[in-house]
């Protein structure tokens, strides 16, 4: 939870909530999604989360949480949770089951699908209301003609390819799909373990390639803060070095006599910052 500053003295104050009364997505009596946020429970702080049931086959569409990382806990059933890694390019299948977790980082492309009935799990994120792009409004809202012309394609056989997408799906396929059965079965036989997907290992072996990849980027990151900030410690250095070394004012005629030194010159172009008197 993050830090509250609420008066919880307040009347106002909550701390329990039924999340029945707040449905985020209903599909069916099977499928649907209940929503919590700050919104509804004032005193969640930075955490909120959706309620998810699921039948067979049937599939959290593909999205992105783009204020929000998404840690997926499956209560009973299974789902296959299957991500993006948007660093090595790769698609990553994970089934996962009663007990275990599956995590997604903020603003990866990914989605769920239940490989039996009766599947619950939550999605739990680490922001004070969970923000969600699904898919289908990426696909129905850009134009035919766009993905035509960027990705080299028919146009018409785009349109006619996404018309039936007019709303957000949320949990597919729709139920106007005329070819569930078929689509259904496609999707099954894509994640059939004889195919080269990641499953739920208990040592987490298949997660040390990602978590490798991941302290690599952080290790680089921090690398190039580094280098940043030495570089602007040594301009710092120069720049004090300079004013400590430069007169604030030329020597006067008289101390010049005085000193019988030849006139100031300076090295470099005047509008440095970096020039410096040089005395002869």
């Amino acid at each position: 939870m993050a830090t509250s500053y609420m008066d919880f003295t307040s009347p106002s104050v909550r701390f329990t909530y039924d999340m029945s009364n707040n449905p985020f997505f209903k599909k069916d009596s099977q499928n649907y999604i209940n929503s919590l946020s700050i919104k509804e429970l004032n005193t969640l702080g930075n955490a909120s989360l959706l309620d998810i049931y699921l039948s067979t086959g049937n599939v959290v569409e593909p999205h992105i949480h783009q204020n929000a990382s998404e840690l997926i806990y499956v209560i009973s059933g299974s789902v296959i949770v299957s991500l993006v890694n948007p660093f090595t390019k790769e698609l990553l299948n994970f089934t996962v089951t009663p007990g275990q977790v599956a995590l997604v980082p903020q603003g990866w492309w990914h989605y769920e699908m239940a490989t039996v009935d009766n599947t619950h799990l939550i999605a739990i994120f680490d922001a004070p209301v969970p923000e969600f792009i699904g898919g289908s409004d990426l696909l129905r809202l850009t134009p035919a003609s766009v993905f035509a012309h960027t990705y080299c394609l028919d146009e018409a056989k785009v349109k006619d390819t996404l018309a039936p997408i007019t709303d957000t799906v949320v949990i597919g396929p729709p139920k106007n799909c005329t070819h569930q059965e078929q689509v259904q079965g496609q999707m099954m036989h894509q994640y059939h373990p004889s195919h080269h997907n990641h499953h739920y290992d208990h040592k987490g072996t298949y997660s040390n390639r990602d978590y490798e990849l991941l302290q690599q980027q952080q290790q680089q990151q921090f690398q190039q803060q580094q280098q940043q900030f030495q570089q602007q410690q040594q301009l710092f250095q120069q720049r004090q070095l300079f004013q400590e070394t430069s007169p604030l004012h030329p020597p006067s005629p008289s101390e010049q006599q005085q000193t019988r030194r030849p006139q100031q010159q300076t090295i470099g172009n005047q509008g440095d910052i970096f020039s410096s008197p040089f005395w002869g």
